[in-house]
């Protein structure tokens, strides 16, 4: 399996391109920004875009969404509940106070269990609400250890902030404790910014973890 993480745009979101070696399908995970860096990563491994995946409808996150497709054809999935976040690109970029991106029709709209396959692998989504209402994590089990994408729900000591439109504290804890910390404690986390952790190292040093 081929896997890089590059941090993209003004937040340094971390974006995942994950590649079957055999078929060269790739999984490209939240491209909020830089899409060239992410289109010569692509081509370096000879790798062809199957789907793109927004863990979340942050503009940090899904910014980059539109040129992606425009550039590869591969389609767009979102969890239905960040449709209405989606459509406040021209807010959230306020925020941030740079210009909005383009946006795209949303393809596909992804649900807790579904299952991604491109080539040989396989990836499982959780919905894990807290951080928006459509937050989704992937589960990647075919690694060894297996992978976890977990957008911006759990951090290197530290959990997804809830003080933005679609956050809620309740949801999130409830969302790590019946859908993160049940994973084996070697699975490698990979959050939405920052380091990659496990889930063993959370669960034992995250101080948001330990009432859980």
């Amino acid at each position: 399996m081929i896997h890089e993480i590059l941090p993209v745009g003004l937040l340094q979101c971390n974006c995942s391109i994950i590649g079957d070696e055999n078929s060269r399908e790739a999984l490209v995970v939240d491209p909020g920004d830089e899409i060239e860096q992410i289109l010569a990563i692509l081509n370096r491994h000879q790798l062809l875009v199957r789907y793109i995946i927004i863990t979340h409808a942050h503009i940090d996150h899904i910014g980059g969404a539109r040129k992606l497709k425009d550039r590869t054809g591969a389609p767009v999935y979102l969890n239905e509940q960040d449709l209405e976040l989606y459509s406040q690109m021209d807010l959230q970029a306020l925020w941030l106070g740079v210009p909005p991106p383009e946006t795209t029709a949303v393809d596909a709209l992804i649900r807790d269990g579904d299952e991604i396959r491109w080539g040989e692998l396989q990836a499982t989504i959780l919905h894990t609400p807290g951080h928006t209402q459509g937050s989704i994590s992937l589960l990647i089990p075919q690694c060894t250890p297996a992978k976890l994408l977990a957008g911006d729900t759990l951090f290197y000591d530290s959990i997804g902030r809830t003080d933005l439109p679609g956050g809620n504290d309740r949801q999130i804890l409830k969302s790590l404790k019946e859908k993160l910390l049940i994973l084996d404690d070697s699975t490698i986390v990979v959050p939405g910014h920052g380091p990659v952790t496990s889930i063993g190292r959370e669960r034992e040093w995250n101080p948001f973890l330990q009432n859980l």
